[in-house]
């Protein structure tokens, strides 16, 4: 039995929950591992009082993604999904796992225009539905903000730009690749990607 990692990149903004959302609903019993996950988990049980402290928890955080990687794979289950702005920064790793448990790497990549990006990445850093403590510097479970303009870890314009282009979230690839342009949401087509993804 063939086994997979599918890995959905690209910058933020560019839909990448939502893709792998549908893709669950294709293949039966797969198993969703996302950094972000961690993180939120993190800052609900730890938290942390600034940035330094943050930072630090990160660190666990990809310790854990990394075990639980390995666990799911060590068990032995066919489809493991993955979401993040994937870099080279997590490329070895990763490449390292799926080769010592004889898992196919997958990449669907999403890309957009950088203006539409910004636009959508500064609408979703204030809605509600983000999870406060990946806009903040200082997070413990139950804190709130009213105005969510006034969070200190807001990225600015140039920063996102900056690290786009610094981290090449366009270019990461593991395995075989799947590219899709997400300017427009309403004229992206995934559906061959779906027929490919039944046959496996």
């Amino acid at each position: 039995m063939k086994k997979y990692l599918i890995l959905i990149a690209g910058p933020p903004a560019t839909g990448k929950t939502y893709l792998i959302d549908q893709i669950t609903n294709i293949l039966e019993r797969s198993i969703v591992i996302t950094p972000d996950e961690f993180k939120i988990d993190m800052a609900e049980s730890v938290g942390f009082n600034n940035l330094n402290e943050k930072q630090k928890l990160e660190v666990k955080v990809w310790e854990y993604y990394y075990s639980a990687l390995a666990l799911y794979m060590g068990v032995g289950k066919r489809f493991i999904l993955s979401e993040y702005p994937f870099s080279d920064k997590q490329k070895g790793l990763l490449k390292e796992l799926a080769e010592k448990n004889d898992y196919i790497p997958i990449t669907i990549r999403l890309v957009a225009d950088f203006e539409t990006l910004w636009e959508r990445r500064r609408e979703r850093d204030i809605e509600e539905s983000r999870h406060l403590s990946l806009i903040m510097n200082k997070y413990h479970y139950g804190d709130t903000l009213v105005n969510r303009s006034e969070a200190d870890a807001l990225i600015t314009k140039e920063e996102f730009r900056q690290i786009i282009s610094d981290r090449k979230y366009n270019e990461f690839q593991l395995g075989e690749i799947f590219e899709f342009d997400v300017t427009d949401f309403t004229k992206v087509d995934f559906n061959e990607l779906f027929r490919y993804l039944e046959k496996l």
